[in-house]
């Protein structure tokens, strides 16, 4: 079984998690809230802030994928998202994926700020 570890503290994070459990095949996936679950019983001994640092994603043969890798090794999983990952999962692309999903952990602090404020009406 695939299972996905995930910072549900993090509102973007959390509704980003939300959805791809409402497609068809997540009922096969475990999801794990990092914030939820004791220490010890974070995965192959990881620690919590390294699992809150970066998206995990371990492998049904113990592979753990980080970053960019880990949301192609989910979308793989997910047959909506299954022909995406395997288009941008090409080697020239990686790199450049990569680098944006460190450009959003590198700005997630101001966006969960702007997530949590209340809309102006």
């Amino acid at each position: 079984m695939l299972t996905v570890l995930y910072d549900g503290s993090c509102p973007i994070c959390a509704r980003e998690i939300a959805m791809y459990r409402r497609q068809t095949g997540s009922k096969s996936i475990s999801w794990l809230d990092v914030t939820l679950i004791p220490d010890g019983e974070i995965p192959l001994d990881l620690s919590r802030e390294t699992v809150l640092a970066r998206f995990h994603v371990i492998d049904i043969d113990g592979t753990v994928s980080t970053g960019i890798a880990g949301f192609f090794t989910l979308w793989k999983a997910l047959p909506k998202y299954r022909h995406l990952a395997y288009l941008l999962d090409i080697p020239p692309l990686l790199p450049f994926l990569e680098y944006g999903y460190t450009l959003f952990l590198y700005l997630r602090p101001v966006l969960q700020r702007l997530a949590l404020k209340p809309s102006c009406r």
